[in-house]
């Protein structure tokens, strides 16, 4: 009998995983980057429960992690504010993988290379669920909005553009 091959853990799903929390995923098929609406769309899932994770650079020279809708946009100076820095700024797209130690599309708050201070736009307090990357391109995770800011360390904040 052969044996069905075990799906390959991410470094948040280790840490979900060690942390006791629930979640469950969802993959699908991707050969480049696809933006989180596409994403969403081809799972079949309202763009309302989707977020995308977000790096920047503040103006003391520390990075930020946010998690907002798909469909949304950052607010720099909500951001900014949020994380008691003067200003942010978006980080170069190949810096991505140097700075967490994930590659675009596949970017999560969870398990990043170092700590980073990380907001979870306040909108998803109101989910009972909501999807976030896995941690690679090509899988999604479904989970409580408390339990990814408990995996995360994250704050609630107003983070985007009204």
């Amino acid at each position: 009998m052969a044996k069905q091959k075990a799906e390959a853990k991410t470094n948040a799903m280790r840490i979900l995983d060690g942390s006791g929390i629930a979640y469950t995923t969802m993959s699908y098929e991707c050969k480049e980057f696809e933006d989180g609406a596409h994403v969403a769309d081809e799972l079949g899932l309202s763009h309302e429960k989707v977020y995308k994770t977000l790096v920047c650079k503040g103006s003391g020279k520390g990075y930020f992690v946010f998690v907002i809708p798909i469909d949304a946009e950052l607010d720099l100076k909500k951001a900014a504010k949020s994380v008691g820095e003067k200003s942010v700024e978006m980080i170069h797209v190949k810096d991505i993988k140097d700075v967490t130690g994930y590659i675009r599309g596949g970017c999560t708050s969870i398990g990043m290379k170092k700590d980073y201070p990380v907001r979870i736009n306040e909108t998803a307090k109101a989910l009972e669920d909501m999807y976030v990357s896995a941690g690679k391109v090509g899988c999604q995770i479904n989970i409580a909005p408390d339990d990814l800011k408990t995996a995360a360390r994250a704050e609630w904040a107003d983070i985007i553009r009204s």
